[in-house]
């Protein structure tokens, strides 16, 4: 059992430890780490902040992405490290770890140095690349709490670009309300942009295929924390396309869980990764804040569920056992005996590009 530099983390670290050790060695800018691997024990490590993250063997795979099933931790302090990894590790076998993974599976764990982000978010390369970000660390963005800013980046230039509403901004363990002047105004500037979609072409052409990158701005510099494959691409302005009909099903958190049944149309605010369990019976997905980017997306994807996001006050709206029409395809929804027809807003960045 081996305590390994993440600079030269190969496949027995699983795959996400294996690119970003690939890309330290290519020269990208990754937050330098170490790998534990399977049962290992951690050494002594300087007085800091650290992120703690899963490396699991079935996770950032061609095949499955795993997003967010497995736990990661930011801003961890020396003292609190061991339990941090012990809790990463625990999360291999948790019950949406369980409902995700359809194999055995073994767990290795990254521990980097902490990136204290004034801006992150994530970015899809492709012909067509796209961006969504927020303020502060990306938990906002890849959890779904936020409606993000969100850009269309074509051969390195912006031609489409939405203003998200950034209510909240996450800061090492801190959640606090984001000013209203930064509310209004991207979060990300064009100079930013066109690093990032350098970045991506850079990443794609390393690693082989289309990526799945998640990035995070300290001050003016760019930090590259993760880089998968797409797993499911994407499709339209909505997070997931295809339609479904099913009763809605209004999900305030956890203690509703168990209302949920087989067909049920989830209609919630968002979704973090302990909501992994129901994507196994839904027949699609609806929720307030989030972008196309987000955990909850990418799983909808996945396991090919409509899913539509950033719908207004869906859970006011909607009434719940009511049948649902869902069309993610055209993010349109339609409850009846007089219940409103909702559309999700049609900003220029969320045109096809198919």
């Amino acid at each position: 059992m081996r305590v390994i530099s993440l600079a030269v983390a190969g496949p027995e670290a699983g795959a996400k430890a294996a690119n970003l050790g690939a890309l330290l060695r290519a020269g990208f800018p990754v937050p330098p780490g170490i790998v534990l691997l399977p049962g290992a024990s951690l050494d002594v490590v300087e007085d800091r902040l650290y992120a703690v993250r899963s490396s699991a063997s079935t996770e950032d795979t061609g095949a499955q992405s795993a997003a967010g099933v497995y736990d990661s931790f930011l801003g961890v302090s020396r003292a609190a490290l061991p339990d941090r990894i012990a809790a990463t590790r625990a999360s291999l076998w948790s019950p949406r770890a369980a409902a995700y993974r359809r194999t055995g599976a073994s767990m290795a764990v990254i521990v980097q140095q902490h990136v204290d982000a004034d801006v992150s978010g994530v970015l899809f390369t492709g012909a067509t690349a796209f961006v969504e970000a927020s303020w502060g660390l990306g938990e906002s963005v890849v959890g779904g709490r936020v409606t993000p800013d969100a850009f269309t980046i074509v051969e390195g230039s912006v031609v489409d670009r939405s203003l998200g509403s950034k209510a909240t901004r996450v800061d090492r363990t801190t959640t606090t309300p984001v000013a209203l002047s930064d509310r209004s105004r991207y979060c990300l500037t064009d100079d930013q942009l066109a690093q990032l979609w350098q970045l991506g072409q850079d990443v794609e052409q390393l690693l082989g295929g289309p990526q799945d990158i998640e990035f995070a701005f300290e001050h003016d510099r760019l930090w590259l924390l993760q880089a998968r494959p797409i797993t499911a691409p994407l499709h339209g302005i909505s997070g997931s396309p295809g339609t479904a009909t099913g009763p809605a099903r209004l999900v305030h958190g956890p203690a509703d869980f168990p209302r949920v049944c087989p067909g049920d149309i989830l209609v919630c605010r968002y979704t973090d990764p302990a909501w992994t369990p129901l994507f196994q019976v839904i027949a699609g997905i609806v929720t307030e804040t989030g972008g196309r980017l987000s955990h909850a997306a990418i799983l909808a994807r996945e396991r090919r569920l409509p899913a539509i996001l950033a719908v207004p006050h869906a859970l006011t709206l909607l009434r719940d056992g009511v049948p649902l029409t869902l069309n993610a395809t055209t993010a349109t929804l339609h409850q009846p005996e007089r219940a409103p027809t909702l559309s999700t807003p049609q900003p220029n960045s969320a045109r096809r590009t198919d």
